[in-house]
């Protein structure tokens, strides 16, 4: 690994991660274009297959405050970090001066080739609209190659938040303000606009309304045209009892859901640990090559 004060990538505002000879993710650090109200933070896009098809979206027309993949709550002790609306619960979704925003402090460790890295490490401040840090972020990805198919792999996203203020937090969402089945905050992936919708199984139940606020050990995504496969699973126990916020019909998204039923709240100085684990493939891998995939990925060590 090269040190911190050697890694000429901390400049740059975009960091391609490489599986192999295959550059399947960008990362982006800063983007200078986002507005405030989409809740400017870093993000992964495009994240591409070994075969070049694009399995990401950023700030589509519908919600341009999607942006990718990225970590973000809405509710962060009345801050919106997620961009869009704030939904409140006595006026539903309402556009306030309350955002937000995600920067990047300091580049910890990169791949030990800075010319194909495979993973990096960073910490992260989460900053209120007066510039006040509530959250030390400390975000770690990385990408391998996975067993099940050739071409696959998997993408290891971990992040740990640590409360910065001098008192509590409390980290909430939608659902905890009142929006039934908005529990979104925390991980979360934008899928691509398609001329058909992806499906969405798990080993139990299919479909957007079966899999929803479940638990399962893993859920899938088949996106058409062209065809790929998604597996997300949990890396460790606290992300397994997190539930699937997932959405098909309004639009295409999967996220780990943070704070369903209550907010968080998180005491001055403690910090919560997820991780997030998701399988990168091109064609459709049927339920039980999917539950394989899953398995091998979290069996496998982090790069």
């Amino acid at each position: 690994m090269m040190s911190e004060q050697t890694m000429p990538a901390e400049a740059r505002t975009e960091i391609d991660l490489w599986c192999g000879a295959d550059p399947v993710v960008r990362y982006v650090v800063t983007d200078p274009a986002l507005r405030p109200t989409q809740g400017p933070r870093p993000y992964l896009h495009p994240i591409r297959t070994a075969a070049g098809a694009v399995v990401t979206d950023a700030a589509p027309e519908d919600h341009p405050w999607h942006l990718g993949v990225s970590v973000a709550l809405q509710d962060v002790a009345k801050t919106n970090f997620w961009g869009g609306r704030t939904f409140l619960r006595d006026g539903g979704p309402t556009w306030r001066d309350d955002h937000g925003r995600i920067e990047r402090h300091r580049l910890l460790q990169i791949g030990s080739d800075p010319g194909r890295p495979d993973t990096l490490s960073e910490e992260l401040h989460w900053r209120s609209p007066a510039g006040a840090l509530q959250i030390v972020e400390h975000r770690r990805i990385a990408v391998r190659p996975s067993p099940i198919r050739p071409g696959a792999w998997v993408l290891d996203l971990a992040f740990t938040l640590t409360n910065a203020a001098q008192a509590e937090l409390e980290l909430g969402s939608p659902a905890t303000n009142g929006k039934v089945g908005g529990g979104y905050g925390g991980f979360f992936w934008r899928l691509p606009a398609s001329t058909v919708a992806p499906t969405v199984f798990t080993a139990e139940s299919a479909g957007e309304t079966a899999v929803h606020e479940s638990t399962a050990d893993w859920l899938a995504v088949h996106g058409h045209g062209p065809d790929y496969t998604l597996v997300f699973a949990a890396g460790d126990a606290r992300t397994a009892a997190d539930p699937w916020f997932v959405r098909i019909a309004d639009y295409p998204g999967i996220g780990s859901s943070l704070a369903v039923a209550e907010p968080i709240r998180l005491a001055a100085a403690r910090a919560l640990e997820r991780r997030l684990l998701i399988v990168v493939a091109d064609g459709h891998l049927d339920a039980e090559e999917a539950a394989r995939a899953a398995v091998a990925a979290a069996s496998s060590r982090p790069a």
